[in-house]
């Protein structure tokens, strides 16, 4: 975007957000797919041991060690399954800030909500990020996701009908 003829803050442009999201620590992981599946088994393998910790702990579980190992298995999963939903609630955001005709802005910081409506070009410009470069990305996290919540929610079946 040209700072002439655009009126929306450096910060707030779509694009600008883009490169900002895509270069962030945490929001960069989905395009790599080692990257991103290295941090989120290593974060199920810490969250398993201190679900380990925690279920050890409990009277329901002292007499069965089985149960406790399957409850802290599945439940641990909770927290690769909240970044995959944190990573795609950030990356769906600038999607549709990318696909819109129009900019929503704040030029002051008091909640002055202005809306700047992109030129064609632009618009054609930043829909084709979007397709190219954001929407894999969502797609690929979307994939992860279910997939977690499904072992999760296999994992909820398999305990409920397991009779030790």
């Amino acid at each position: 975007m040209s700072n002439s003829k655009c009126p929306v803050p450096k910060e707030q442009q779509p694009t600008n957000e883009y490169l900002e999201l895509a270069n962030s620590m945490l929001f960069s992981l989905p395009k790599s797919n080692k990257k991103y599946t290295f941090v989120l088994i290593s974060t199920w393998v810490v969250f398993f041991l201190i679900f380990l910790i925690i279920s050890s702990g409990s009277v329901y579980f002292s007499e069965n060690n089985f149960k406790y190992i399957i409850i802290s298995f599945f439940s641990s999963l909770s927290a690769p399954l909240l970044i995959s939903i944190r990573l795609f609630l950030g990356w769906n955001h600038i999607y549709k800030r990318l696909i819109s005709e129009k900019v929503e802005y704040e030029e002051s910081g008091w909640y002055d909500g202005q809306i700047w409506i992109k030129p064609l070009q632009l618009k054609e410009k930043e829909s084709l990020i979007a397709s190219l470069e954001v929407k894999p990305i969502l797609k690929k996290i979307s994939q992860i996701t279910s997939i977690i919540f499904s072992i999760i929610l296999l994992g909820i079946l398999f305990f409920q009908n397991i009779n030790i």
